[in-house]
């Protein structure tokens, strides 16, 4: 099933009008990107590693982790394997987190799909109007 553009942008307005209405944490988008890719990989990162992925500075990372530790959304551990290594380590506050975000989607999701989407036609007006 394909998506108009405007049905995925009202699915993703949906989704931050619900995480910005739940009392939760704010996150900025990269807080956020360095949050998800952190639980929703399998394996441990490191400073280095997010870096990498996220193609971002290392100092961003540090910024990012700093806060969600504040918010006892992650921890830094010493790598067993690698004492000069820090990885982080997924918090049972993160995974609460993860769970209200997981939620907010389906909400999202179910919304959209119960929306009838709109005749081509009447898209083509609201293009015009606006």
């Amino acid at each position: 099933m394909r998506l108009g553009r405007r049905r995925v942008r009202d699915r993703r307005c949906c989704i931050v009008r619900e995480l910005v209405r739940a009392d939760h944490r704010d996150l900025s988008a990269r807080q956020l990107a360095v949050f998800l890719t952190a639980y929703l990989s399998g394996q441990a990162h490191t400073v280095r590693g997010l870096a990498a992925d996220l193609n971002v500075s290392k100092p961003a990372i540090s910024r990012a982790l700093d806060r969600l530790g504040e918010l006892n959304l992650v921890r830094r551990k010493t790598d067993p394997a690698d004492r000069r290594s820090v990885v982080t380590v997924k918090t049972a506050d993160g995974m609460r987190y993860l769970d209200v975000i997981r939620r907010a989607m389906a909400a999202a999701a179910a919304q959209s799909q119960s929306q009838p989407e709109p005749a081509p036609e009447e898209q083509v007006r609201r293009a015009a109007r606006s």
